[in-house]
């Protein structure tokens, strides 16, 4: 299996892999979020992104010290100057969360932060999850998990319609 934890394998990727690692080393994202241990999760790592996914990276941040996180990802050059970056604080499932969102060169940027390893984060939870599923299932069910969000249809709810699942968001945790 692809270790999802460092982005060396974006370099032997599709084209969109490949300028996703150019961009993420150019502007040196992980190296700069290193105290947060990021790791890139989302639809891109898995090959069944649309043009307009964005590239989700996950952190772990203890939040009694958000501010401090924040200014360290502000001053360290991260975030363009120009940037129109968007902060939101949220609960997913009663977990505190940050999500940073914000754009470089031509791919949107997530950055959420939640107090717990980004490995037993849902978004790696599920990213790993829809992998093994993909390589189970092969291409065919791949295109049509890409064509579904094409229409609109968010991952996790694609493969809940392709596999019947009644919650997919818990299912594909228990796949």
């Amino acid at each position: 299996m692809i270790d999802f934890t460092s982005i060396g394998y974006l370099k032997n990727g599709n084209e969109r892999q490949k300028r996703a690692y150019e961009v993420l080393t150019q502007y040196k994202v992980l190296e700069k979020l290193r105290n947060y241990s990021p790791v890139l999760a989302g639809t891109i790592p898995i090959e069944i992104d649309i043009e307009t996914s964005d590239l989700d990276i996950i952190c772990e941040v203890d939040l009694r010290f958000e501010d401090e996180f924040l200014n360290e990802v502000t001053l360290s050059g991260l975030i363009p100057a120009n940037a129109d970056l968007k902060i939101e604080n949220s609960r997913i499932k009663g977990e505190k969360s940050i999500v940073l969102n914000f754009t470089l060169e031509e791919f949107p940027i997530e950055i959420f932060g939640q107090n717990k390893p980004v490995t037993e984060q849902n978004a790696y939870r599920h990213m790993i999850a829809e992998y093994n599923i993909l390589q189970q299932k092969g291409e065919e069910f791949k295109l049509k998990i890409i064509e579904l969000k094409k229409q609109g249809i968010k991952t996790e709810p694609a493969f809940g319609m392709l596999m019947n699942l009644e919650d997919p968001y818990e299912d594909l945790l228990k796949q």
